[in-house]
């Protein structure tokens, strides 16, 4: 990968109070069994489940309830993206976190992998410390977009011309600019914020305001678009025309 661990965002506070619970999901039995052991060896998470593909992936999903989900993007079968949607449209696994494995940070199928409901991707030749740190953010609700990745999204979906079936992403715009026009200003301002890449302190360097005010900021706009987590906010405020990429 092209960035260092400190690109990363740290661990929020409302992480679980007992271990986090992580489901590994896999095609490759050698990787998950490294990632388990990786995994296990931390006194604050445990794995609770191993699935070879995506249909696995969200029945032991449904029965095992984990916190986070080290997802593949290319499984035989039920692939990554598919399983990540189950998962995200799924009521019941509403608190369930996908982190999204690639083997390139910056992968085609990112912007569908974010709009598909997960909270981020990470390489999978991501050091250890990394991929501990991306579970632990994840499990926080925090979304896994270090500055390099969000600026490999942005770039990701100005080619693909917004990343979707133009039907599907004019419907996706009406909907987000509706729900936009339920945002305060500040609250808009904010959301232009998190879209390039900025963490609720270099927002609030830029407002000069507390974090603590404009993590309540983030989470209104949450709420309000309908977004699981700061992931979807990025692309969001894409999708509806907020915010648009601006070609270097």
């Amino acid at each position: 990968m092209d960035h260092s661990p400190t690109d990363l965002p740290s661990a929020a506070p409302g992480t679980p109070t007992g271990p986090i619970k992580v489901l590994l999901a896999d095609d490759q039995a050698l990787l998950r069994s490294a990632f388990k052991v990786l995994v296990d060896s931390e006194p604050d998470m445990e794995v609770v489940g191993e699935a070879s593909d995506g249909a696995q992936a969200f029945a032991l999903a449904r029965r095992e309830r984990p916190d986070v989900v080290l997802m593949d993007i290319r499984m035989p079968g039920t692939d990554g993206l598919a399983a990540t949607r189950m998962i995200s449209d799924d009521p019941e696994l509403a608190a369930v976190r996908v982190v999204m494995l690639t083997t390139f940070e910056v992968d085609e199928y990112v912007v569908s992998a974010l709009r598909a409901g997960a909270s981020g991707f990470l390489g999978k030749g991501a050091e250890p410390e990394e991929l501990l740190n991306a579970i632990r953010v994840a499990a926080a609700g925090e979304a896994l977009l270090s500055p390099a990745a969000t600026k490999g999204l942005i770039a990701t979906f100005l080619a693909q011309g917004g990343g979707a079936d133009p039907a599907d992403a004019g419907a996706s715009a009406g909907t987000h600019s509706e729900r936009l026009a339920a945002l305060t200003v500040r609250e808009r301002e904010v959301l232009v914020h998190v879209a390039a890449g900025l963490s609720n302190d270099g927002i609030a360097g830029r407002l000069e305001v507390s974090p603590l005010t404009v993590k309540t900021h983030v989470n209104r706009a949450m709420a309000k678009l309908g977004a699981r987590d700061r992931a979807q906010l990025v692309v969001i405020a894409y999708e509806s025309g907020l915010v648009r990429p601006r070609v270097e």
